[in-house]
């Protein structure tokens, strides 16, 4: 477990190896949430969580259901077109 100091002016480092496993540079937006046993930082998301349904309606596609097969299909087809 790695450790570190609170400073005078209320700022911690944290470990070269936290941030580089979670991919934080500096200038990151942390959230910081208070709990009972100690303080939980989690990176500010930039887009507000959604579900699934909610962004259904972006695609638009109202045709019957296409395969995986289906699309490569089509891809392989129109790259052949485009040769």
């Amino acid at each position: 477990m790695k450790t570190t100091k609170l400073s005078s002016k209320g700022q911690v480092i944290l470990p070269k190896s936290v941030r580089v496993a979670h991919h934080w540079e500096p200038g990151v937006k942390l959230a910081v949430e208070d709990r009972e046993d100690g303080v939980l930082l989690r990176p500010v998301k930039p887009f507000k969580t959604t579900t699934l349904k909610e962004v259904m309606g972006c695609v638009g596609f109202k045709g019957p259901v296409k395969t995986l097969k289906d699309m490569e299909e089509a891809i392989a087809a129109e790259a052949r077109a485009k040769k």
